[in-house]
């Protein structure tokens, strides 16, 4: 567990198996060091996983929130990437299930 993406990147290249890699928790490096876009696109290679949520809060992937996600997903689709994606946010909408309908789309 790391809260920057440079300690995180450098523990991969120091242990150098090409199965230890990041869960990049793009909420998370947001709060902590901002510009995921350029830090993803730099350090690709070392992550495995994606974690969305809305910032501030953890919520949706709504326009109410700081991050542009369809940015964000045209970013990491333009590495060639083709792991994992888990939304981890936590809705306020009355349907759940919409709101995680809605993050889909806006990851695509």
């Amino acid at each position: 567990q790391c809260d920057h993406t440079a300690w995180g990147v450098a523990l991969c290249e120091k242990l150098g198996h090409p199965r230890f890699k990041l869960l990049y928790d793009i909420y998370h490096m947001q709060v902590m060091e901002g510009d995921v876009i350029s830090t993803i696109s730099r350090n690709i290679d070392h992550i495995a996983h994606f974690h969305t949520a809305g910032v501030p809060g953890r919520h949706e992937l709504d326009d109410s929130q700081e991050l542009n996600y369809p940015a964000i997903a045209r970013a990491v689709a333009a590495t060639g990437f083709t792991g994992f994606v888990g939304h981890e946010f936590v809705p306020l909408a009355a349907d759940p299930f919409l709101s995680l309908a809605d993050a889909v789309r806006r990851w695509q």
